[in-house]
C-alpha cells in the first residue's frame, strides 16, 4: 500500500509534512518547524507521529522537536554531521544510510550546501523525496555553510533521481524563484507556462508544491547549468558546469 502524504503550512512560509502508512498506522514527520501547526495537522488527519526525519539543524526545521518528543514519545533521526545541533536526536544517518518505515524503503542522500550536513530522504519504491532546503521548486537553498561546488554536487545527486520522483521542499518560495528564473532563462516556453500557473496558484492562496524532478529539470535554472540558452544569456558558453551554477546562485543572492 502506498504512502499517504499531508502537506501543510507552518510559520510564515515553511511546509510541514506528515507521511502515513495506513496498513501499519505509522506516521513520520519531515522536520518539525512549529508545534502549533503540526498539532493541528495531527488533529485534522488523525495521524499520530512516531518518527521525525530531520533534514538539517536550522531552527525553523527543528523548533518543535523536543515538545513533540515529550508529547508523543517519538524517535528523532537526523544527519550525523549535525547531530550536536539537532534537539532530541536519537539516531544519525549519512550518505547511503537505509531506513525502513513500515516496509517503505528510505535512502538517505547527503545534500550539503545550505548547511554542512543537510540530508534528503528518498523513498525510491514510492517515487517521492523530501529535499527540504536543498532543492526548491525553481530554486535551491542559500549557501550558508558550504560553497557553490558542494551544493552543485548535491544538486547533481538529486537531478539523477527518476524524472517522475515527486519532490516535497521546505518552503513556499516558488513565486519569487519563478520571477528570478525568468531572468536567467527568458526564452524557455515551459518555464513561462509554469510561471503563469504558479501566479494563479498563489493568487488563489494555494501551494505550489509538490513538484517533480522532471519538472525541475525542464524549468529550474539551478538544474539547467548545461543549457546553451542559459549559458549564452550569462555570457558563459565555455564555462564549467559548476561555474555556471555558481554564477546563477550569485545572481539569485543579489536579485
Amino acid at each position: 500500500m502506498g504512502l499517504q502524504i499531508d502537506q501543510f503550512m507552518c510559520r510564515s512560509d515553511n511546509f510541514g509534512v506528515l507521511v502515513h502508512d495506513e496498513a501499519s498506522g505509522r506516521t513520520a514527520l519531515i522536520d518539525a518547524p512549529e508545534e502549533t501547526s503540526i498539532l493541528a495537522a495531527i488533529e485534522r488527519t488523525g495521524w499520530k507521529p512516531d518518527l521525525i526525519l530531520t533534514t538539517h539543524h536550522h531552527a525553523d526545521h527543528v523548533e518543535a522537536n523536543l515538545a513533540l518528543k515529550e508529547r508523543f514519545g517519538l524517535k528523532i533521526i537526523g544527519p550525523k554531521a549535525e547531530a550536536d545541533k539537532i534537539p532530541g536526536i536519537d539516531e544519525t544517518v549519512s550518505e547511503g544510510s537505509r531506513l525502513d518505515f513500515a516496509g517503505h524503503r528510505i535512502e538517505v542522500i547527503e545534500t550539503p550546501g545550505h548547511t554542512a550536513g543537510h540530508v534528503s530522504y528518498h523513498f525510491p519504491d514510492d517515487g517521492v523525496a523530501f529535499t527540504a532546503d536543498t532543492l526548491f521548486a525553481l530554486g535551491c537553498g542559500r549557501l550558508f555553510e558550504r560553497p557553490a561546488p558542494v551544493m552543485f554536487v548535491s544538486m547533481t545527486k538529486l537531478a539523477a533521481l527518476p524524472a517522475a520522483t515527486v519532490i516535497y521542499c521546505g518552503h513556499e518560495y516558488t513565486l519569487a524563484n519563478a520571477r528570478f528564473a525568468l531572468t536567467i532563462d527568458p526564452t524557455n516556453s515551459a518555464l513561462k507556462e509554469r510561471v503563469a500557473k504558479i501566479e494563479k496558484l498563489r493568487a488563489d492562496d494555494k501551494p505550489t508544491l509538490p513538484t517533480t524532478i522532471g519538472e525541475e529539470l525542464a524549468t529550474n535554472p539551478f538544474m539547467r547549468w548545461h543549457d546553451p540558452a542559459i549559458r549564452k544569456n550569462l555570457g558563459m558558453e565555455t564555462a564549467s558546469d559548476v561555474d555556471v551554477f555558481a554564477e546563477i546562485r550569485k545572481r539569485k543572492d543579489n536579485f
